[in-house]
C-alpha cells in the first residue's frame, strides 16, 4: 500500500451473449509468466478489436452509461453531503493524519489514476502489512490469493465501520465525475494484480473500473480471486444501462445489510 497522500483538503469477438449472474465461475486459465507492467502496456497499446456491429452497440452503451455516471454521482453527492461531512469529522478527530487517501490504481485503458477514498488504516499501514506478511505464513497465504485480509492490523476501529457501511468509498463519486471511473464496472486493481487476470487482463482495460460492481453484489463470502476475474468478463460480455441500473439497486440492500458490496 502506498503512503497516504497528505490531503487535508474474450475476446470481445463474439456477440453471443453471457449471463451477468453466473451459478458458477467461468473457466479462466492461470494467470502465467505475465508481468504487471507488460501487461499494461500491451492494453494500451493493443486495445481489443471489435466488429462494426459491437462497435456501436458499445458506443451507444457507453454513452447512456456516462450519462447515468454524471447523473447519479451527482445526486449522490447532492444527498450524501451532511454523511461525507460527518465521515470527515470524524476521520480528523479520531484518527489524526490525512483525510484522503489515494491510492494509484489502474483505469480504462491500462492507464494509473488517484482513487480516492476515506483514509481507513493507519499512517503506518506499509510497516504493518510488511510486518505480517514475514511473519504470519497464514496471513501470507491469505494475502496472495485475494489480496485482501480478514484480520487486517492496517485498519483502524473508525476504519472497519466506514468499510462495512461503504462510507470509506464516497469519496470516488469524485473520480466518476473526472471520468476515472464509473459507478458500475469491475474492482479497481492496482498494477500488480494486472498478472492475476492473465489473457483476460485486455477485457478488464477496455472499461472504467467501478464503485460498485457484479462481483460486490453476487460474491459468496470467500470469493476466490479467480471468481472475481469471472464475474468481471461476465460483466463485460453483458454491459449494459439497463444492466448497471440492476446492479446499483442490488448494491443498495447489501450495503445496508454491512456486506461491503462497495
Amino acid at each position: 500500500m502506498n503512503s497516504p497522500m497528505p490531503v487535508q483538503a474474450e475476446p470481445w469477438t463474439s456477440t453471443s451473449s453471457v449471463s451477468p449472474f453466473p451459478p458458477a465461475a467461468l473457466p479462466l486459465r492461470g494467470p502465467g509468466p505475465h508481468r504487471p507492467v507488460a501487461a499494461v502496456s500491451f492494453c494500451v497499446l493493443h486495445p481489443p478489436s471489435l466488429p462494426l456491429r459491437r462497435v456501436v452497440a458499445v458506443t451507444g452503451n457507453s454513452r447512456a452509461i456516462r450519462l447515468l455516471d454524471l447523473f447519479g454521482a451527482s445526486m449522490a453527492l447532492v444527498l450524501l453531503a451532511p454523511i461525507m461531512l460527518a465521515t470527515a469529522l470524524a476521520v480528523m478527530l479520531l484518527d489524526p493524519g490525512p483525510l484522503l487517501f489515494a491510492h494509484t490504481r489502474l483505469g480504462q485503458g491500462g492507464r494509473p489514476f488517484r482513487c480516492l477514498k476515506f483514509r481507513s488504516m493507519t499512517v503506518d499501514a506499509d510497516a504493518r502489512l510488511a510486518h505480517l506478511l514475514e511473519t504470519d505464513a497464514e496471513a501470507r497465504a491469505e494475502w496472495q490469493a485475494t489480496q485482501k485480509l480478514r484480520q487486517d492490523p492496517r485498519i483502524t476501529p473508525l476504519g472497519r465501520f466506514l468499510r462495512r457501511s461503504c462510507l470509506d468509498e464516497l469519496p470516488q463519486l469524485f473520480n466518476v465525475l473526472r471520468g476515472d471511473m464509473s459507478l458500475v464496472g469491475p474492482r479497481p486493481i492496482v498494477a500488480g494484480e494486472a498478472a492475476r487476470y492473465g489473457r483476460h487482463f485486455s477485457v478488464y482495460c477496455s472499461l472504467k473500473p467501478g464503485i460498485t460492481g457484479l462481483w460486490q453484489v453476487k460474491r459468496e463470502d470467500q470469493t476466490s480471486y479467480r471468481r472475481r476475474v469471472a464475474f468481471d468478463l461476465a460483466y463485460a460480455r453483458s454491459r449494459s444501462l439497463a444492466l448497471n441500473v440492476r446492479i446499483l439497486l442490488l448494491t443498495v440492500p447489501c450495503v445496508l445489510r454491512g456486506e461491503g458490496a462497495c
